[in-house]
C-alpha cells in the first residue's frame, strides 16, 4: 500500500512530454452560454505565469454555502489554507502540438467549479489532449458567473472594484450564481435530475464550441484573455472525443453519452448515479470506465452502475484502495495529513499514487476506445485492476436481485 503521504503540499505537475497551458473561455455572456477552462499542450515560454487555483473570493463564498458554514469565517480559513496555490499550467501560453489533439470534456462534482480538477486535466493535456473543464450553471457549482448588459442602476456602481483579473467588455456587468441548497421539504431527485440534464447539455455545448473553433469560425471570448484562439484552427481530432467527470460529473458523463453520440466513450470518477432516470441506462451505447474510491460507494449506487453492464460494449470498473470521494479533486494535495483526514479530503493512500493510477488507467482506456496511436497501452493492466493498490470491480457487495 502506498500510504506514506507526500510531505510537500501543492498540485503535482503533469508527467507527460508536453508543457501545459490553460485559458478561460466564455462564449455568449448570458447564463445560457458556454463557460470552461481549456487545458492544452503549449510552447515552452518564459513570460507565462501559473494562475491562482481559486480564481476569486466568490468561489470561497460558494464553498462556504455548500458546506453550510459562515461565509466571513470560511473566507479567512480558505484563504489561509488554499489562497497561495497555483495550477500546474501556464495561463494563456501559446498553443503547440505536432499532431491533432483528441478532445475530452470534463464535468465537475457537486459544489465544485472549473479549476478544482487541474491535476487530472493538466495530465491529459501533457499527454496531447485538449481538455475543456466546464463550469456548470445549473446551481450545482459552488459558484459561477455570467454577465448582463449595463443598465442605468449599474452606472452608479462604476466605482466598485472588478473581482476578476480577466478583462471584459465595458458594457457588461458580472452576475454570480451560487450553490443552491435543497429547500425545506423539497425532494432531491427532481432537482438533481433537472440539473444532470442541463449539465449534459453544457458538456455538449462545449464540444460544439470547440468544433466551431477547430473549423476556423471567428469566436468572441467574453473574457478578453491574451490567448490566440485562431491557433486552435484544425488542431483537434474531433473523431476522437470523450467525456469525463467526477461524482455528479460522473452521472453527467452517462447522461451526455446518452444524448450525444459524438462522445466515443466516457470515464466516470466515483460517479453518483442518483440523478439519472432509469430509462437512460439502456440507451447508452458507448464504452464506459468507472473508477471508484474505496470509501464512497454503496450497494445501491453500484447496482445502478451495473445496469450499464453489456455483453456488446466494454464497461469496466476498478476501485482504488485507500481512497475517499475527495481523492479525485485537487483539495487532496493541498491539506496536511491530519486536517486532510479530518475533512475527509485524504484517504489512507498517498494522494499522488492514487491520482497517478487513475490518470494512467484513464489514458489506457482512452487509447483503447479512441483508437490512439500512443504508448498508453502500457497501462492496460490497470483497466482490469491489476495493481496492488487496485481492486478489480468493486469492494462493495451487491446482491444480484438489486441489479
Amino acid at each position: 500500500m502506498g500510504n506514506s503521504c507526500s510531505n510537500h503540499l501543492g498540485i503535482p505537475p503533469a508527467k507527460g512530454p508536453n508543457q501545459v497551458g490553460c485559458t478561460d473561455f466564455m462564449m455568449d455572456h448570458t447564463a445560457q452560454g458556454s463557460f470552461f477552462r481549456l487545458y492544452y499542450p503549449c510552447q515552452e515560454t518564459e513570460k507565462a505565469e501559473k494562475p491562482d487555483w481559486v480564481p476569486s473570493m466568490e468561489y470561497f463564498y460558494g464553498l462556504a454555502d455548500f458546506m453550510k458554514i459562515n461565509r466571513t469565517l470560511s473566507e479567512k480559513i480558505f484563504e489561509y489554507l488554499f489562497g497561495s496555490y497555483k495550477i500546474p499550467a501556464y495561463m494563456d501560453a501559446p498553443f503547440k502540438s505536432n499532431e491533432k489533439c483528441p478532445v475530452v470534456i470534463f464535468s465537475h462534482g457537486l459544489g465544485a467549479f472549473r479549476t478544482l480538477y487541474s491535476a487530472i486535466c493538466a495530465e491529459l493535456a501533457s499527454r496531447g489532449f485538449i481538455v475543456a473543464s466546464v463550469e456548470h450553471r445549473d446551481e450545482s457549482a459552488s459558484a459561477t458567473f455570467y454577465f448582463h448588459e449595463k443598465t442605468e442602476p449599474d452606472l452608479t456602481q462604476e466605482s466598485l472594484p472588478k473581482t476578476s483579473s480577466a478583462a471584459v467588455q465595458d458594457d457588461l456587468v458580472k452576475d454570480w450564481i451560487y450553490y443552491r441548497t435543497l429547500k425545506h421539504g423539497e425532494r432531491e431527485f427532481p432537482l438533481r435530475n433537472k440539473q444532470v440534464k442541463q449539465r449534459a447539455d453544457e458538456c455538449i455545448l462545449a464540444l460544439d464550441k470547440l468544433t466551431e473553433i477547430n473549423s476556423g469560425v471567428a469566436v468572441q471570448n467574453v473574457l478578453q484573455t491574451q490567448f490566440d484562439w485562431t491557433t486552435l484552427e484544425n488542431s483537434m481530432d474531433l473523431c476522437r472525443t470523450a467525456v469525463m467527470g467526477h461524482s455528479f460529473g460522473g452521472a453527467t458523463v452517462i447522461e451526455a453519452l446518452c444524448k450525444e453520440v459524438k462522445f466515443k466513450c466516457g470515464v466516470a470518477l466515483d460517479a453518483w448515479m442518483f440523478p439519472l432516470d432509469d430509462e437512460v441506462f439502456p440507451r447508452v451505447k458507448q464504452p464506459i470506465f468507472f473508477i471508484n474510491s474505496e470509501k464512497f460507494q454503496w450497494a445501491g449506487n453500484i447496482s445502478r452502475m451495473k445496469k450499464l453492464d453489456s455483453e456488446v460494449v466494454q464497461r469496466k470498473m476498478i476501485t482504488i484502495r485507500g481512497t475517499v470521494h475527495q481523492s479525485f479533486p485537487d483539495f487532496t494535495f493541498l491539506t496536511g495529513n491530519w486536517i486532510g483526514k479530518l475533512l475527509k479530503l485524504k484517504g489512507e493512500i498517498d494522494p499522488e499514487i492514487a491520482i497517478d493510477l487513475s490518470n494512467k488507467a484513464t489514458l489506457a482506456f482512452l487509447q483503447r476506445h479512441l483508437g490512439l496511436e500512443k504508448d498508453f497501452n502500457q497501462w492496460d493492466p490497470l483497466i482490469d485492476g491489476q495493481d496492488e493498490n487496485l481492486i478489480p470491480g468493486t469492494n462493495v457487495i451487491v446482491l444480484q436481485s438489486a441489479i
